[in-house]
């Protein structure tokens, strides 16, 4: 018999972290939790139309959706709480941020200077690497409160910090690669 994806321990407004601890469903770490996984979810949809244009950086995007992983691993572990064995196990280390530090240098150097605001256009794998960086700000809001209260490792709000950089020079690079126009802001006429 296949188990059930249900566990009804969430129905009264309360969810576990990953020490045991339960915390109400709207708590800050659960808010965090969410907009990560809402990340990977935006992140996966950018990189599903990406790779129908045959995009080479599509298994980049994977690496990145594996690593939001251990971003939620360490989310799910407030240090409060956490014991040593479950900081060894969830800690977040430097070396993917340096890793998204060489991606972004990499594409920026193929890429035109920038000249004016850019929105979010340039085709639907732009549209989609663009509102991912969008909803990777958004996670970054949420974890930087938890960083400052020493909930959760510095590393995870630097990783989210380089990441919405990644996205949008890849937004722009995604863009150049397919040939489309990528709009810029133009101020209105008052």
């Amino acid at each position: 018999r296949a188990p059930r994806i249900y566990t009804r321990t969430g129905d009264s407004g309360f969810s576990s972290t990953f020490t045991g601890e339960r915390r109400p469903k709207g708590d800050r770490i659960f808010e965090a939790l969410g907009a990560t996984d809402e990340l990977s979810s935006a992140i996966g949809l950018a990189g599903e139309f990406s790779s129908e244009k045959g995009h080479t950086f599509v298994d980049q995007l994977h690496k990145v959706q594996c690593m939001l992983q251990d971003v939620g691993s360490n989310l799910a572990t407030p240090l409060s709480s956490a014991r040593e064995a479950h900081r060894k196990r969830t800690s977040f280390s430097e070396k993917p941020i340096l890793e998204l530090e060489q991606w972004i240098d990499s594409y920026s150097e193929q890429l035109p200077p920038l000249r004016a605001f850019i929105l979010p256009s340039g085709g639907r794998s732009s549209a989609a690497l663009h509102f991912s960086r969008a909803v990777c700000r958004r996670a970054e809001r949420c974890v930087v409160p938890l960083v400052q209260a020493g909930e959760a490792d510095p590393n995870v709000a630097k990783y989210l910090n380089r990441l919405s950089d990644y996205l949008f020079v890849l937004a722009r690079y995604a863009a150049m690669k397919e040939g489309k126009e990528e709009k810029i802001y133009i101020k209105p006429e008052p």
